[in-house]
């Protein structure tokens, strides 16, 4: 991390701390390594003082070997620190300029074992920010208590609420997407009450009384009740095309005007969002890319937090952020191969319907679709205080969502597929729709619409309601 021949053109950041320990060892090296484990991991220069104009100098420990064995001792001892995270090579007394100086390398912890705290006392948690070490705050202390536990957050039980809370048509749209996914599946004959207990969104209280989880509640809760729970629930989607600052559509979920929980949302924004890829041709692999930004978005975010989920569509940028850090390290997040999710029933409620990926691959195949379009790598993004991650994700090189230049080729194929599923999605989250209707919403042509609806009605996805002027289709319901 850092080159030690070149110590002097170092600074002070979120990720190095210089301490010049001539007197002993500091006590404010406790502070420093618990904001160290509750960030990001950073490493302490013990020997090596900070100039006046802010650059780096090594000092001459008069006995380094002395100051490490000082400092695993108290490493080790809980009224200093309340976890050892350190390995014996994160520690060594290094010669630089001819200096004797000691390096400790503080990696970020586990969530397992955040928050980190000093002298046995949890009000003693620390993070860092550009100007240093600071104090948590009640909220983000509690935030990564939450995150410690094996048991995801939304797994909860919510004994003071009855299943009345659950939208009954968010449900029953999410089942006749499930039966259009996955026909016959063993939960297909179940009564709701049973079928939401299977995918996590309902439990049992000691009575056997059954009552929303907090995944179900956030999933097809409506707005009023889901904050209830968690106050500060928002999700917002805001699009701003074209040259001017106006906004050109929102989605918010306290709008009054919709159920306002996070499947309603997911298919309205990415409705929005699937639709510029369709009118512009762009592959497959696009769409299925910001399927998982999306999805990934809204499994991670911290639902108990002080920020909501916040979605920005620009001409040339798409800005996705939510609440909460990162549960596994960033490297491991890009690289894929490891899952985490912070809400696993939300995210197993996803995935039951073809949504999110559990592999740990969403991330990496997000960065090998934009590579493939030539487009700007996307940025991944973990801020504090509070916390939040934020993928922006360019859509440069001219290959914008809203233009119709440099059409990319797609077979026929390909074209029939898509627009089949777009005529399934809209069908799931409509009770039933006219030939004009979904012709208009789509913004597809009458004769091609007609010619879709030939086809599904072949392979017996959708059925015919009515005749003549009032003939309309359904998905069909297994």
């Amino acid at each position: 991390m850092i080159d030690f021949n070149n110590i002097s053109e170092y600074r002070e950041n979120n990720r190095i701390e210089a301490k010049k320990s001539l007197g002993g060892l500091p006590y404010s090296i406790w502070e420093t390594v618990s904001s160290f484990a509750n960030t990001l991991g950073g490493v302490i220069l013990l020997g090596v003082v900070e100039k006046k104009d802010h650059s780096f100098e090594a000092i001459d420990l008069p006995d380094p070997d002395k100051l490490i064995k000082l400092f695993w001792k108290r490493m080790n001892n809980p009224r200093y620190i309340s976890v050892n995270m350190l390995s014996g090579r994160d520690v060594y007394p290094l010669e630089v300029d001819g200096k004797h100086i000691v390096v400790i390398n503080v990696p970020k912890a586990e969530r397992f074992f955040r928050p980190v705290y000093i002298e046995g006392n949890p009000q003693q948690t620390y993070r860092r920010n550009g100007e240093g070490d600071y104090r948590c705050t009640p909220a983000e202390f509690q935030a990564m208590v939450r995150d410690a536990s094996r048991q995801t957050q939304d797994m909860l039980v919510l004994e003071d609420l009855d299943m009345s809370a659950l939208y009954k048509g968010s449900v029953r749209n999410y089942r006749k997407r499930m039966t259009f996914l996955r026909p016959g599946h063993v939960w297909e004959k179940l009564d709701d009450r049973e079928f939401l207990a299977k995918i996590g969104a309902a439990g049992c209280d000691q009575d056997g009384n059954y009552h929303p989880t907090a995944a179900g509640l956030l999933m097809f809760g409506r707005t009023k009740d889901i904050m209830k729970v968690f106050p500060n629930y928002s999700l917002v989607y805001r699009e701003q095309l074209g040259r001017s600052s106006k906004l050109t559509d929102t989605v918010v979920s306290a709008s009054g005007d919709w159920t306002g929980n996070v499947y309603d949302f997911y298919f309205r924004v990415y409705e929005r969002l699937l639709h510029e890829v369709e009118i512009n041709d762009l592959p497959q692999s696009v769409a299925q890319a910001l399927r998982e930004a999306l999805a990934n978005c809204l499994v991670n975010a911290d639902y108990y937090g002080d920020v909501g989920v916040d979605i920005t569509r620009r001409s040339n940028i798409i800005i996705l952020t939510n609440p909460g850090s990162l549960r596994i390290e960033k490297n491991a997040a890009l690289s894929g191969g490891t899952s985490d999710p912070r809400n696993s029933a939300l995210h197993k409620m996803f995935s039951l319907i073809d949504i999110g990926e559990r592999t740990g691959s969403g991330i990496p195949n997000i960065f090998r679709v934009w590579r493939e379009q030539k487009w700007s790598a996307p940025d991944f993004i973990e801020e504090f205080g509070p916390a939040r991650i934020t993928l922006q994700l360019p859509l440069s090189n001219n290959k914008v969502l809203n233009s119709n230049r440099h059409k990319r080729l797609v077979s026929k194929a390909e074209v029939n597929v898509r627009a089949k599923q777009s005529i399934a999605i809209y069908l799931t989250d409509h009770p039933s729709g006219k030939v004009s209707e979904i012709a208009e919403y789509l913004g597809m042509e009458l004769p091609k619409v007609e010619k879709y609806m030939r086809s599904l009605l072949n392979s017996k996805m959708v059925e015919k309601i009515g005749e003549d002027d009032d003939l309309s289709y359904r998905l069909k319901y297994r």
